[in-house]
């Protein structure tokens, strides 16, 4: 049996943890509600990958009712027409809903608590937790309807939305609250807009040939009634539309002599497509094997932060004025 000193010594690092992330929650600073923020905005990526795990491991209906994972069970049980791996696949990612709930919640408390209370933050922020509880009961219509690809589809949707809002909010936590101040041409800033609309478009294609291919989720769910290999070329379009209105960026970015962080956030962006896209065409031409289908999901997740990063460096505000928390726990927590 272990000495007290020893459990003391284990649980010492533990207890400072939750004095910490309580003291970033409670007493918040801007450069904690950023940290907040950025963690909310890796936690719905995660998310997302994970149900992408769900779809390629064919365990989409791993729990066939909801909220339950059976109907005589909130816990996965023994199901005669799911093995116990698909069941605790989906029953995972599932549980992974209260991870990000924790962190929507902890984002809004924080953005309530900050002083001086910022509106733009709290709008930001409340729209966490109410998209997670969308997610969560749209994810009920998504099993009962045996994983209809619509309803999949929209589940995505949600996904991006929500990380949108995230980096919303990782954004304007850094700044102030004047107006924004145009660093470059007016045109370079609507082209960065247009590139939004086309990824936003090219994520939208990935859902329908998810929707149409092998990795629905389950055999039995339904598929879109479109030929593979037209929605895959329609995809590749746009695929190819977007890395050339990325290109198109990066090069006025150059010859504008834009400031250094647009440009550098620009070429990481076509980075992060181009390795997208080498994904995308060895799916092509090895069948959809199911690692990649997952991966392609990261990578989709990838250039949709990337690229909203791009967009919002195009401008500029005054940074947000640095405060340091001044409640007897953070002076705890400090000291």
């Amino acid at each position: 049996m272990k000495s007290v000193p020893t459990l003391t010594r284990l649980a010492a690092p533990l207890v400072a943890l939750w004095l910490a992330i309580r003291s970033a929650v409670w007493n918040p600073t801007p450069q904690s509600m950023r940290r907040i923020a950025f963690w909310s905005i890796v936690v719905n990526a995660g998310i997302t990958v994970t149900g992408a795990v769900v779809r390629v491991s064919k365990s989409g209906l791993g729990c066939p009712t909801w909220p339950g994972c059976t109907a005589d069970s909130y816990i996965p049980v023994a199901h005669p027409e799911h093995s116990p791996l698909n069941m605790a696949i989906e029953f995972g990612n599932r549980l992974l809903t209260f991870v990000v709930l924790a962190f929507a919640v902890a984002a809004l408390i924080a953005a309530l608590r900050l002083a001086p209370r910022r509106r733009t933050l709290v709008r930001l922020a409340s729209l966490q937790p109410l998209g997670v509880a969308v997610q969560g009961l749209w994810g009920g219509l998504v099993v009962g309807t045996n994983l209809n690809p619509v309803t999949v589809q929209m589940h995505f949707v949600f996904s991006i939305a929500l990380i949108a809002a995230c980096v919303g909010l990782y954004v304007r936590a850094g700044e102030g609250d004047g107006p924004p101040r145009r660093i470059v041409h007016q045109d370079i800033r609507r082209l960065g807009h247009v590139l939004v609309i086309a990824v936003f478009g090219l994520l939208l294609a990935g859902t329908v040939v998810t929707g149409t291919g092998p990795h629905s989720g389950d055999e039995r769910a339904s598929r879109f009634d479109f030929d593979i290999e037209t929605v895959a070329r329609i995809h590749a379009d746009f695929v190819w539309a977007v890395a050339g209105l990325t290109f198109a960026l990066l090069f006025a970015l150059h010859v504008s002599n834009a400031p250094g962080r647009a440009r550098q956030a620009a070429f990481t962006l076509f980075l992060v497509e181009l390795s997208q896209g080498v994904i995308g065409y060895v799916q092509y031409f090895t069948a959809l094997p199911a690692f990649l289908a997952g991966l392609h999901v990261l990578g989709a997740v990838l250039v949709w932060i990337a690229t909203l990063r791009v967009v919002y460096l195009l401008r500029e505000r005054d940074p947000v004025e640095a405060a340091a928390p001044s409640r007897p726990l953070a002076e705890a927590v400090s000291g």
